[in-house]
C-alpha cells in the first residue's frame, strides 16, 4: 500500500519548512533509510529518510517550496498504485478552481481535464500564436527555484506552462519554455507583447532579439548567423550563483539586527590557564577509569561561566526594550560551527549541572547540530552565549550579541606570555576572553567585574569545583 511522507514537525514553534534539496526523483527505487530530501527551518537543516522500501511514486513540492508541517510531501509505494488520495490541497483551492471554471466555460469545454487548472488556462501552449497574449507576471504562481532559473537563463516565464502542484510553474516548466524558444533580451521584451510562432533566436544562448523580431527572415524561421555588438555588450562575466540557504539568511538578518538595534561594547581580558591545563591532564589520565565524559577545556569554561553568571543578573537576561527578563537559571548557549552555518544550542539550567553533565550535554548538542538532527526547541531561550574560536588560533575577537541576550563571551587561543616575578621574567599560558555586552542593559563597571571574577574562577578552577 502506498505510504505518504509528511513534512515533520521539528519543535513546537515550527509551522513550516523549506525543501532545500531532493536526493531522489520521481520513479526512483528507494530503500528504507535512504535520504529522500533535505529541508530547513529558520534555525536548522535536516534530512528526511524513507521509512519503507518502494518506488517514489510522486513528488508534490519542488526545491525552494515552503511546506506546512504535517503536509504530504511525496508518496512511496509500488508501481501502478494511485497517489491522488494523498495529494495535498490548499485552503480554498477547490472553490477557487470552480469559480475560475464558471467564468471561462468555453475554455473548460475545449481543454482536456488535465489542463483545467486556473494557471494552465492563462498560460499559452509552447507553440504560441502571434495573436495570443501572455499571462500577466503578477498573476503567475511560480516556485522560487523556477524564478531563479528563469532569470539566469533569460526565459520569458509568461509563456511557461505550469505542471506543478496547484497550477504552479516549476523548474521543468521553465526549461520547457526555453526549449520552445521563449527567451528574450530585455529590449525584445519591451518591443513585443508576445513572441510570434516560429521565430528563431539569434542572440546569445538562443535568445530572441529585437533584430529577430524586425527582420523578414525571422518570420520565415531563417537563422541569422550574425550577432550584433549590442547583444555581446550584455554578456556578464562568468560566475556561479548559488541560492542562499535559509539558515544563512536567518544568521545574516540576526547579525545585522543585532548591530543595528543594540549598544554593543566589548571588554578584553585574559587568564593564566596553568591550572585548567593541569586539571585537564589529570582528567585525561583518569576519566576512562572513573567513567567520565571527555571533558575539554571548553567544557571547563562553560562550567565556570555557569557558576559566575548568577551573581550578575544583568548579563543573564533578555533586554526587551521596555522590559528586562531576568532568568532564575543559567540557560547557556554554546556556538557550534556546522556546514549549514552557525548554530547556538542551549544547555538549560547549566548552573545546576556538574562539570561532567555539562560535558555530556554540550557534546550531544554539538553532534545533533552538525548532523542536522537538533530539535529546534533547543535552539531557543538561551540567556547567555559562549563562543570559542581558540581552536582556530584566534587570540582575541569581538563576538556579536545574540539579541535579546545582553551578553556573549568570546574565548580565544592559548598563547605564551611573559610576566615579571621577583624581578625575573617567566612565561605562562594565557587564554584570551572577550565579553560583548549590551550597554543599554548593563554598565561597563559591572560587566568588568563579571569578567574579573570569571578570570579568578578559571585561575582557581579546583577551588571553584568545591563550591
Amino acid at each position: 500500500m502506498a505510504e505518504p511522507i509528511i513534512m515533520p514537525k521539528q519543535g513546537q514553534s515550527v509551522e513550516s519548512c523549506i525543501i532545500s534539496q531532493w536526493h531522489k526523483k520521481k520513479g526512483d527505487k528507494v530503500s528504507k533509510g535512504d535520504i529522500l530530501f533535505s529541508y530547513e527551518t529558520d534555525k536548522a537543516s535536516f534530512d528526511e529518510e524513507s521509512p519503507v522500501d518502494g518506488i517514489l511514486l510522486e513528488i508534490f513540492f519542488e526545491e525552494g517550496d515552503d511546506v506546512p508541517v504535517l503536509t504530504n510531501v511525496c508518496v512511496i509505494g509500488q508501481e501502478g498504485e494511485s497517489v491522488e488520495e494523498f495529494r495535498p490541497k490548499q485552503d480554498g483551492e477547490e472553490a477557487a478552481a470552480g469559480q475560475e471554471t464558471a467564468e471561462a466555460p468555453a475554455a473548460s469545454e475545449a481543454a482536456p481535464a488535465a489542463e483545467t487548472t486556473p494557471a494552465a488556462e492563462t498560460a499559452p501552449t509552447t507553440k504560441a500564436d502571434p495573436a495570443m497574449q501572455p499571462a500577466d507576471v503578477k498573476d503567475l504562481k511560480i516556485s522560487p527555484r523556477a524564478r531563479n532559473t528563469a532569470e539566469r537563463l533569460g526565459v520569458d516565464v509568461r509563456y511557461a506552462k505550469p505542471t506543478g502542484p496547484y497550477g504552479r510553474i516549476i523548474e521543468r516548466d521553465v526549461i520547457a519554455a526555453r526549449d520552445a524558444g521563449h527567451m528574450m533580451t530585455p529590449a525584445a521584451q519591451a518591443a513585443a507583447a508576445g513572441i510570434p510562432g516560429g521565430v528563431v533566436g539569434t542572440g546569445l544562448g538562443g535568445r530572441v532579439t529585437t533584430r529577430d523580431l524586425e527582420t523578414p527572415a525571422a518570420a520565415a524561421g531563417t537563422v541569422q548567423p550574425e550577432v550584433s555588438a549590442e547583444d555581446w555588450l550584455g554578456l556578464d562575466p562568468a560566475y556561479d550563483e548559488v541560492k542562499v540557504p535559509n539558515i544563512r539568511k536567518v544568521i545574516a538578518k540576526a547579525m545585522h539586527q543585532s548591530l543595528a538595534t543594540t549598544a554593543q561594547l566589548t571588554l578584553n581580558s585574559s587568564f593564566d590557564a596553568t591550572e585548567i591545563l593541569e586539571y585537564r591532564k589529570k582528567l585525561k589520565e583518569t576519566q576512562e577509569r572513573m567513567g567520565l565524559a571527555n571533558i575539554t577545556i571548553n567544557d571547563m569554561i562553560l562550567f565556570a561561566v555557569s557558576r559566575t553568571l548568577p551573581k550578575y543578573k544583568d548579563l543573564n537576561a533578555h533586554f526587551l526594550d521596555d522590559t528586562v527578563r531576568y532568568f532564575h537559571n543559567v540557560n547557556l548557549g554554546m556556538a557550534v560551527d556546522t556546514e549549514r552555518g552557525l548554530m547556538v544550542p542551549t544547555i538549560f539550567h547549566a548552573d545546576k549541572l556538574s562539570l561532567n553533565e555539562i560535558a555530556v550535554r554540550s557534546k550531544k548538542l554539538a553532534v545533533e547540530c552538525q548532523t542536522g538532527s537538533i530539535n529546534p526547541d533547543f535552539l531557543r531561550n538561551g540567556s547567555f552565549t559562549v563562543t570559542n574560536l581558540g581552536t582556530l588560533g584566534i587570540e582575541n575577537f569581538t563576538p556579536v550579541l545574540n539579541p535579546p541576550q545582553t551578553g556573549i563571551l568570546g574565548v580565544g587561543s592559548i598563547v605564551q606570555r611573559a610576566r615579571e616575578v621577583n624581578g625575573e621574567l617567566e612565561f605562562y599560558p594565557a587564554m584570551g576572553l572577550s565579553l560583548t555586552f549590551d550597554h543599554r542593559a548593563i554598565d561597563g563597571a559591572p560587566a568588568a567585574r563579571f569578567l574579573k571574577e570569571l578570570v579568578m574562577n578559571l585561575e582557581n578552577f579546583s577551588v571553584l569545583l568545591t563550591r
